[in-house]
């Protein structure tokens, strides 16, 4: 099984061994690597991509527990993989934003059940117990942008094979996305929208 190396380091180069490289039938090659910095899609963050030897990774997914890169050219032996930092920038901010909002609204009785972390698609969905009131989508921007201002820092924990993340003293969340050293690095957060359909509240963001 690949090392998931991205859980517990920031780097975004680093070398590994082709364990198995399959040509599909679109010319496309499957890639399986002894370790890996590449996010793969899920979990509402979309796919890291770069490069791996020569080739360009297009795409990592988990497919039954591994992780597998779509590359546009074959690799063999030990290569090097390099991250596209601007990429890995922008979706790792998207999902550390999601993270604030979740603590925000939560303080006023909702539950964080899903998100989807995507630019132009970006929100997070809570549920409730009983009755209660649609937060003011002002008062989330503000109260994330106060989180933000305090460049809390990341607090990542694995126990048990079960990884934490969180910032500063906030609630910790079970996750296996990537994150921001600082809540400083996630900028400035726009609340789109908040709107309750049956129960589900919807919280629309974007950076």
């Amino acid at each position: 099984m690949t090392e998931r190396t991205y859980f517990d380091s920031d780097e975004l180069e680093t070398t590994a061994e082709v364990v198995s490289c399959t040509q599909q039938e679109d010319r496309k090659y499957r890639v399986v690597l002894s370790r890996t910095l590449f996010h793969p899609q899920g979990g509402g963050q979309l796919t890291d991509i770069g490069t791996i030897g020569e080739a360009a990774m297009l795409k990592a997914t988990v497919e039954e527990s591994e992780v597998v890169h779509l590359t546009d050219a074959p690799v063999v032996g030990a290569v090097t993989l390099l991250v596209d930092a601007e990429n890995r920038r922008r979706n790792t901010r998207y999902h550390s934003a999601g993270h604030l909002i979740s603590v925000v609204v939560e303080r006023t009785g909702w539950r964080a059940v899903k998100g989807d972390h995507r630019p132009g698609e970006a929100r997070v969905v809570f549920e409730r117990d009983g009755e209660l009131a649609v937060p003011a989508e002002a008062d989330v921007e503000v109260a994330v942008a106060e989180l933000v201002g305090s460049g809390l820092a990341r607090v990542q924990k694995t126990e048990d094979g079960r990884r934490t993340v969180t910032w500063g003293d906030l609630p910790a969340y079970a996750c296996g996305g990537t994150h921001v050293v600082s809540t400083a690095d996630v900028g400035k957060v726009r609340i789109v929208s908040a709107k309750d359909k049956k129960g589900q509240l919807s919280v629309r963001y974007e950076l």
